[in-house]
């Protein structure tokens, strides 16, 4: 089905577009799906949104007064139309949001200008896409008339229910929430139509709980049905590296997690080195020239984990014939790594490669020997039947330890992540060696292997922008900020944490890593992660080239990934122009005697010409645009969004089954409606809201950041150690409710 943004996407990409031409490019064949095409052009037009010249040619009105947005909206009410490139937010008046709901990408009008510290003021003119498509409800009876009442206090429209859906109607003993499905979003003074798909009796209840996350994430479940098929991969030449060791390091457990890189060594007598990386070569078994294939890959571009496996977006037939096994030879895209004595990249190269799995390592492998109290006696069980693999294995690790540290003199940081004590949520915790949304390093861990492949991938991510930037090429990747300091205004807020020990530079500032060298409390030291945590911004997906305005590498760090195509889209698409590159990129001009390998470093300084031709460059494009990364960026928050909700959905239901019980904890944030409070026994967050504190009225001071009671002076604030009592839980806001004791 089309909607109004594919409409304007499709004009906007040529001076002219008939009207066969359009239908066929949005695949329309219905009569019943033309004749909405048609109400929806009048409408444009009538929009001035789009226009329609002499030749019957449609085409978008690129000067208009219309500001593309995403409506985002407060529980209080308060809605907004966010702009790009940090452009000043849109107040959108309730009775102007036409209909507009939270997430939706929107077509805005300003009808006032901002002032002082006023922001502008809009209309709604056209909704351009639909973020929700299924909504997660409460049934209820309204004169007479069956509704679904979406939980989502930010989506400010109720849809109508056919009357046999009446048996859904919401008990509170049972939490019943339904999936609604949209028949017609509400037009104009005409109600929105939908009918009940799912009903999900959440109350003492974990099986719908999976369901219940995705859904309220806006998440499809995939099945074989909407996942791309695997073509036949062609013989070509490769390196066949199947004698030397290749090293799997593995801590997910389940049996259908995200496919891992292999590391290869090659140790010379000057203690330099090569070290190779190994990756799935999906991009060979996938067609990605074509917008049928981006189609599909729409309906999820990432794998993620649920409860007992992962949802992998890309199918078991692409999977099963890719994978690396024990013993077992495959194909890969590899990328070579030459290494001086002190572990640094001097330079490197991309091929084609042939490689065999050697040993599957695991956490206790890593464990014990980074356990070991000298590197020449082997007492271990666990390394005497792997002593000649040892060597290698103790050079990888080296390496990647050297990375890390090189990272964290750059001025990066590393945060652990929190710990967790609920067993059905282990994947979630387990170190993913190709996220980087985050702005922050997580440390590296002997008990989590993936964590000492994590520096290694990063380098070679880091090559690969580097490598195709000099190129010209684009990439799908990654920048981010080097936030090192935080303001003394900032500190304040820790002062309970970190003592009075401090010393600031000259701009009153402290850096990350002095802040948690001040905590020596393990318990509070676990909550000022959290707090430091906030203060970094998540990296977005970006499309990156040389015309990109962030080109300043002396500020940013960039990252484009390409090492696990089975992961994600973003890595996949990085690999397929690696690929394309290896076999399509022109090597010399036809003057030229002799081949250049644009795949070495340093090579592009020999190179004067295109390294694609018109065709493939126009696949490349098709791939390499706005419209896909913009897509991209919305899943990857969407998955973000997912994981954080599974993860407070289990601790609420852990609390759930401790209701009444006592607990002591720390203060963590301070609001002007409450504290939230750390259980470290427990690892759950909980609120202890202000209308509990019925011994005074309680003001809150944003300055100190603290409430305080007007007669008492009896206050609270970050890092308050306090005794409280479970008292409620909220399934459906992952909420826990505290009572101070």
């Amino acid at each position: 089905m089309f909607t109004t943004s594919s409409i304007i996407d499709n004009l906007n990409q040529s001076e002219g577009v008939e009207y066969k031409k359009l239908c066929r490019s949005l695949k329309l064949t219905k009569i019943s799906d033309k004749n909405k095409l048609n109400i929806a052009l009048k409408a444009l037009e009538k929009l001035e949104i789009i226009n329609k010249n002499k030749d019957d040619e449609y085409t978008f009105i690129k000067d208009s007064n219309h500001i593309v947005a995403k409506i985002r909206c407060s529980s209080k009410g308060y809605c907004f139309a966010v702009r790009e490139k940090s452009k000043e937010d849109i107040y959108i008046k309730e009775n102007l949001l036409n209909n507009a709901s939270n997430g939706d990408k929107v077509l805005v009008r300003i009808i006032k200008e901002g002032f002082r510290r006023r922001s502008p003021e809009g209309i709604v003119d056209c909704i351009l896409e639909r973020t929700n498509q299924i909504l997660l409800s409460k049934v209820e009876i309204i004169k007479n008339d069956v509704y679904a009442i979406p939980i989502d206090d930010r989506i400010l429209f109720k849809i109508r229910l056919p009357k046999e859906n009446k048996k859904y109607i919401y008990k509170p003993e049972n939490k019943n929430i339904v999936k609604v499905a949209i028949d017609r979003f509400p037009i104009g003074q005409e109600e929105g139509l939908g009918h009940v798909i799912k009903e999900l009796q959440l109350n003492s209840n974990e099986e719908f709980d999976t369901d219940f996350v995705l859904s309220k994430s806006n998440i499809n479940k995939l099945n074989n049905n909407n996942l791309i098929e695997s073509k036949k991969i062609e013989k070509r030449q490769r390196i066949d590296l199947s004698d030397k060791n290749s090293y799997l390091f593995k801590s997910w457990d389940s049996d259908n997690s995200p496919m891992l890189p292999m590391i290869q060594i090659e140790q010379g007598k000057d203690r330099t080195s090569r070290l190779w990386l190994h990756s799935n070569s999906i991009a060979e078994r996938v067609e990605l020239n074509s917008k049928k294939s981006l189609e599909i890959f729409f309906n999820g571009f990432e794998s993620l984990p649920l409860l007992n496996n992962w949802q992998n977006y890309l199918s078991e037939a692409i999977r099963n014939p890719s994978e690396f096994n024990l013993g077992e030879k495959n194909e890969a895209i590899s990328l070579c790594m030459h290494l001086n004595s002190d572990n640094e990249i001097t330079e490197w190269s991309f091929h084609l490669t042939l490689v065999k799995c050697s040993l599957i390592v695991g956490s206790d492998l890593t464990e014990a020997l980074l356990s070991r109290k000298s590197k020449t006696r082997i007492t271990s069980r666990l390394l005497k039947p792997i002593k000649e693999h040892i060597k290698d294995l103790d050079k990888i690790l080296e390496i990647s330890t050297s990375f890390r540290k090189s990272h964290l003199m750059e001025g990066k940081v590393e945060i652990p992540t929190q710990l967790n004590k609920i067993k059905s949520i282990d994947e979630f915790f387990i170190h993913n060696p190709s996220e980087y949304s985050k702005g922050y390093f997580e440390p590296l861990k002997k008990d989590d292997c993936q964590t000492y492949l994590a520096p290694i991938l990063n380098e070679a991510n880091i090559i690969w922008f580097k490598h195709s930037n000099k190129y010209g090429l684009k990439s799908a990747g990654y920048i981010s900020s080097d936030l090192d300091y935080i303001n003394v205004n900032e500190i304040i807020k820790y002062s309970e944490f970190i003592g009075n020990d401090i010393e600031l530079n000259e701009d009153g500032n402290l850096t990350f890593s002095q802040i948690i060298k001040l905590c020596d409390d393990n318990s509070k030291k676990r909550i000022l992660h959290k707090l430091l945590i906030n203060e970094f911004k998540e990296n977005e997906i970006r499309l990156l080239s040389k015309k990109s305005d962030d080109d300043d590498e002396s500020e940013k760090l960039f990252i484009s990934p390409w090492t696990m195509p089975g992961y994600d889209f973003t890595n996949l698409l990085n690999q397929y122009c690696i690929f394309n590159m290896i076999i399509n990129g022109k090597k010399s001009k036809k003057s030229n005697i002799n081949d250049i390998n644009i795949m070495e470093s340093n090579s592009w300084e020999s190179v004067n010409w295109d390294i694609f031709n018109s065709s493939m460059s126009k696949n490349i494009d098709t791939l390499f645009n706005k419209f896909v990364i913009d897509k991209l960026k919305e899943y990857k928050n969407k998955v973000n969004q997912y994981k954080s909700n599974m993860i407070s959905i289990k601790k609420v239901r852990e609390a759930e089954k401790l209701l009444g019980n006592t607990y002591g904890g720390f203060i963590f944030s301070v609001q002007s409606y409450g504290f939230f409070v750390d259980i470290y026994e427990l690892n759950v967050e909980g609120l202890v809201h202000v209308s509990t504190l019925n011994n005074d009225w309680y003001e809150y001071r944003s300055r100190q950041n603290l409430l305080i009671g007007r007669k008492s002076k009896k206050s609270y604030k970050v890092g308050d150690e306090i005794e409280v009592k479970i008292i409620k839980v909220d399934i459906l806001k992952y909420q826990i409710d505290l009572e101070l004791i």
